[in-house]
């Protein structure tokens, strides 16, 4: 019992510090989403030059994606036209950090980590993506396209649809993509300060190399968002983990898992799938020498011991307010999943894809040019929306709604080809089912 509490102190103090920053994060996020227009990143990623992967890397670097939503955009960008070397870059860049996650950074880990952490997302895509583009052409999957059909933009909204929607997009459903990994990240993080001796990393300490290659172990095969890996990296630092070690945890863990691998390599190639690990590897590990060999380690310590003192400090009222804010927002999530499975658990899932709730003359048309299939590996909004995004460019398709919670994709139009579906959401990483 006197350990839970202490790991709930530790993970509060951690939250109280990250909370302000968290939520400013969260609405920039939402003000990008609602504000650039749809197809305006794929505009300048075209071709196999150095520009389109500096222009890929420079977007991708502020996005807040994490690498389960970072898969099938980079993939949709690739429909659109954006180079493969553009869509390597973009792979690396974005899921190590964004705007949510620098403003995290440096409320957790001070200023000097919040500038060398998007600094590295940034060159190390652009490594990768050129040794993408030098290595010429590789046979990969077709990606099935129709140039007749652009991917259809967002409807004309007001200014103030548009601020409803940067709020919905930043406090709901970014919070419902990534809320978990964040809590799981504070509570390993809190697990790491109580139960890990303070000597831990000791032995490591004259080792630098043999400390990083045991983090990568750690982090490549697990799964967690740019966010939720700086609690983490907080902890271990705090047990003695060098900066530059602590830098390659916060660059690899978001960049590469399982799942991002597999679906780099069904969709790109292998021989791209080894550019893209060994730009995201080799990249940590060169800035994580950078840091412990080049750069004072006072810059990257002094912050530390402030935000490991605030952890013992009473929080002040604007912090808790942010963490009331905070918790009610996950709290937010888990009622619409708790709400989700009692409508699966009631039947009436789907009742609302149907056109008859519009009481339409012809819902008996729509209802016969109605399918329904069932999208795999999608994990996040961003997945939902590529979805229904690339399925909507398949001819015949009127238009097309997915569950995020139960795969279930219902497309309603005319003689519609079933293969022309399955290629298309193959495509961006997915798999179909009917």
């Amino acid at each position: 019992m006197e350990y839970l509490l202490h790991v709930l102190q530790a993970v509060l103090g951690i939250v109280n510090e990250m909370s302000p920053y968290l939520l400013l994060g969260f609405l920039l996020a939402g003000i990008m989403h609602a504000f650039i227009p749809d197809g305006w990143y794929t505009k300048y990623l075209s071709g196999d030059t150095f520009r389109s992967v500096v222009n890929a890397a420079i977007f991708g670097v502020p996005l807040p994606l994490c690498s389960c939503g970072v898969i099938p955009t980079a993939m949709s960008l690739r429909r659109e036209g954006a180079s493969k070397g553009a869509v390597v870059s973009f792979l690396i860049a974005t899921p190590q950090t964004g705007v949510d996650s620098i403003f995290a950074t440096y409320s957790l880990m001070g200023l000097p980590f919040a500038i060398v952490r998007p600094i590295a997302a940034l060159f190390t895509a652009m490594i990768g993506g050129t040794f993408v583009n030098w290595n010429g052409k590789e046979v990969e999957a077709t990606l099935p396209t129709d140039e007749s059909r652009a991917y259809s933009e967002r409807p004309h909204l007001s200014f103030g649809d548009r601020c409803v929607e940067a709020l919905k997009f930043g406090f709901v459903e970014m919070m419902e993509d990534i809320g978990k990994w964040l809590v799981v990240g504070l509570v390993v993080a809190g697990l790491i300060t109580v139960l890990v001796p303070d000597s831990f990393f000791e032995i490591f300490k004259d080792n630098t190399l043999l400390s990083m290659l045991l983090v990568l172990c750690i982090s490549v095969p697990m799964y967690i968002c740019a966010t939720g890996s700086i609690p983490i990296a907080v902890a271990l630092m705090m047990k003695g983990l060098t900066p530059g070690a602590a830098l390659v945890m916060l660059m690899a863990g978001p960049a590469c898992n399982v799942a991002s691998i597999l679906v780099v390599n069904k969709v790109l190639g292998k021989k791209t799938l080894m550019l893209y690990l060994a730009a995201i590897i080799g990249g940590s590990i060169l800035f994580g020498f950078g840091i412990d060999q080049l750069l004072p380690r006072e810059w990257f310590t002094d912050h530390l011991m402030h935000t490991h003192a605030c952890c013992h400090e009473v929080a002040s009222w604007f912090q808790w307010l942010c963490t009331g804010i905070l918790t009610l927002l996950l709290l937010n999530v888990l009622r619409m999943r708790l709400m989700h499975k009692s409508a699966c658990s009631c039947g009436h899932e789907h009742d609302s894809h149907c056109s008859c709730d519009s009481h339409d003359s012809h819902c008996s048309h729509q209802q016969e040019s109605t399918k329904t299939y069932m999208v795999c590996g999608m994990t996040c909004n961003h997945c939902r929306a590529n979805a229904e995004k690339v399925i909507r460019t398949v001819k015949g398709v009127e238009s097309v709604s997915v569950d995020l919670q139960s795969g279930i994709a219902t497309v309603v139009g005319d003689d519609i080809d079933d293969t022309a579906i399955r290629e298309a959401v193959e495509s961006i990483g997915f798999t179909l089912k009917q």
